[in-house]
């Protein structure tokens, strides 16, 4: 994390962060404004009326006057102390859903990068201690919500100094008498000494707060393996349910406790951070201290001369710390601020995470056809692809999972793609589909590279049932149509197809019924094979051209994989489709089988000719896999 960043961008990242902040509900700052008017004032109130109550008591004693001061410090007091509840209720409430608009922020930003940079670790780690930053409070700075919190400290400093001021003017300008021994008080250089005094205190305090909040960014920066410990201890946590079988069975505690006591609870990593931090802030203590006994000092001692009455020395001593506290406040504040710029500046960097697939300008959707041939033959010979020379390396990898790829996918035609496990099949379908880029080569859509096309135009051509699925804890009928206003109809129909339909008679609230628990208690589990059949469902739903499935049904025995594909592309009628296996009888009726082995195409033909040679991968494959579908 950069931490010394220039002012000029650290007052670009501010202007950035409030336009951001002023897109979240409306009256935030209005409410904050006015509690800051409310509660500001109400020390000030007490401050004057109890000075005014004892110069009254030690001199006139005027009971009317007594009466009044009273009525009027009980009433004040009770009118600021309502309004201060009341405006600090109104801005909670305005603010209540601000940790939740961050978090959507970071995790719709996290939705939109390219899989490329989610699946980095870098950015995983960005992303999670950006969210521990937000939660860490005082000690770490919080990034953009930091900020209005700063707005409104800064604002009350400002109205505290200012009220403060005017309350001990005239502690300087109401001479003592000229025959008092302590007329020297008033000589310039007492003076001068006292302001001297009182700035130590309200300068040098704030810079060593500010010196010592940096101890945390420290702290924060050494041990960043606590914040990855703890991002993941509260992934297993949160998908405790499935990890609960193994956690018992290998006895895992033990070893989760002993890294959370390494990572989690070890105080000696932390500290050298406390001790430095608090030598900081005793010495900021003991020169506080120092100076308000100076000032209490002066102000007594000019009362004793006969400057001011009895009850003047509250409103003085009050005042000047109250200014003192107050300064102190507002450049601790400021200091804030500048401790909270590489928070910030890291979150803003975040949400700049730039989208490397977006910028294709070629539209789809003017696409021409032949007229002279079907309505699915017209769906699918808009789209010829085509692998020219591809080669293909995950971020991080020095192994090519890809290597020197060319071939086409048949369009309007079934291909199947065979091959051991790790042979590059997912690699190549997340390549067809677009999210990654090759490494090398290029992939055309049409005889135009993938690249010129508009990226969500290009995503939607595909229907792909992944192996590695997954279901929302939504409606039934928003996971299949991916929204909540959608075809009822065509739902239902596509579960029938996909063999979900007795299932959804039972369903409590048909297509409304919540898939497990998360957001209603009476959503429904479902097991894995239902959950294989909605999501197949899906995939018919979205009815794109190309329609892909990349090993869905992996947990299933070779046969019932088989007839599920071979029900499966009777429904896809004729659409360009591509099925994914490692059992290569699942896909026989296929027209064309491409075999992939260690990241390259080796064989590709009909079932018939690549079983004709002998020397094949192919034949290979399926000689040691016939036991298991003779």
């Amino acid at each position: 994390m950069e931490h010394n960043i220039p002012i000029k961008k650290q007052l670009t990242n501010i202007r950035r962060a409030f336009r951001i902040l002023r897109g979240f509900p409306k009256p935030m700052f209005l409410s904050a404004v006015l509690a800051v008017v409310v509660n500001t004032p109400l020390p000030f109130v007490q401050i004057w009326f109890s000075a005014q109550l004892i110069n009254e008591l030690v001199g006139a004693r005027d009971v009317e006057r007594l009466t009044w001061l009273v009525a009027w410090l009980i009433g004040l007091n009770f009118l600021l102390h309502v309004l201060q509840s009341l405006t600090q209720r109104w801005r909670n409430y305005c603010t209540s859903q601000n940790h939740a608009i961050v978090y959507n922020m970071l995790s719709m930003k996290m939705m939109e990068v390219d899989l490329a940079d989610l699946e980095n670790p870098e950015l995983q780690l960005e992303y999670s201690t950006i969210r521990d930053h937000i939660n860490s409070g005082a000690m770490t700075g919080q990034g953009i919500l930091a900020l209005y919190e700063d707005f409104s400290a800064i604002l009350a400093g400002i109205i505290r100094v200012a009220l403060s001021v005017a309350f001990a003017f005239t502690l300087f300008t109401l001479p003592v008498p000229q025959d008092s021994a302590f007329v020297w008080l008033d000589a310039p250089l007492a003076v001068a000494g006292v302001f001297l005094i009182i700035g130590l205190n309200t300068f040098v305090t704030p810079y060593l707060r500010t010196k010592a909040g940096k101890t945390w960014i420290k702290a924060a920066e050494v041990n960043q393996a606590e914040t990855r410990f703890l991002d993941f201890y509260m992934w297993t946590m949160t998908l405790f349910s499935e990890r609960a079988k193994d956690i018992r069975i290998y006895d895992q505690k033990r070893m989760i406790n002993k890294t959370a006591d390494r990572n989690l609870l070890d105080v000696n990593k932390w500290r050298p951070f406390f001790l430095e931090n608090g030598k900081i802030m005793v010495s900021s203590s003991v020169i506080w201290a120092f100076a308000n006994g100076v000032v209490y000092l002066y102000v007594a001692m000019k009362a004793f001369a006969g400057a001011f009455g009895v009850g003047n020395i509250v409103q003085y001593v009050g005042a000047i710390n109250q200014f003192s506290d107050g300064l102190r406040e507002l450049l601790s504040q400021i200091g804030r601020v500048y401790n909270n710029a590489p928070f910030l500046d890291r979150f803003l960097r975040f949400l700049d995470t730039p989208k490397k697939m977006d910028g294709g300008e070629i539209s789809l959707k003017n696409t021409k056809v032949s007229e002279n041939i079907s309505e699915n033959e017209k769906i699918s010979q808009k789209y010829e692809l085509e692998f020219h020379n591809v080669s293909f390396k995950y971020p991080g990898s020095e192994k090519f999972a890809i290597q020197n790829l060319n071939f086409k996918v048949p369009t309007g035609r079934r291909l199947a793609v065979v091959g051991m496990n790790g042979s590059g099949k997912t690699t190549m379908i997340k390549l067809l589909c677009r999210l990654y880029d090759p490494t090398e080569g290029k992939i055309t859509l049409n005889g135009v590279d993938i690249k010129s096309y508009d990226y969500q135009e290009y995503l939607e051509i595909f229907s792909v049932v992944f192996q590695d699925f997954a279901i929302m804890s939504f409606k039934l009928g928003e996971n299949i149509a991916n929204s909540d206003n959608y075809d009822r109809e065509k739902a239902e129909d596509v579960l029938k197809k996909a063999g979900f339909g007795d299932r959804l008679e039972k369903m409590p609230h048909g297509l409304d019924t919540y898939l497990y628990k998360w957001f209603e208690e009476d959503g429904v589990e479902i097991s894995g094979g239902e959950a294989q059949k909605i999501i197949l469902a899906r995939a018919l739903y979205k009815d794109s051209p190309i329609v892909i499935l990349d090993e869905p049904t992996a947990a299933l025995d070779p046969i019932a994989e088989h007839e599920l594909y071979t029900r499966f592309d009777e429904l896809i009628g004729g659409k360009t489709s591509v099925y994914i296996s490692h059992r290569l009888s699942s896909c026989r009726f296929c027209d064309d089988i491409a075999v992939f082995h260690e990241g390259r195409l080796i064989q590709q033909g009909r079932h018939e000719e690549l079983l004709a040679a002998e020397s094949g991968k192919y034949f290979e494959l399926w000689t040691a896999q016939a036991q298991y579908y003779a």
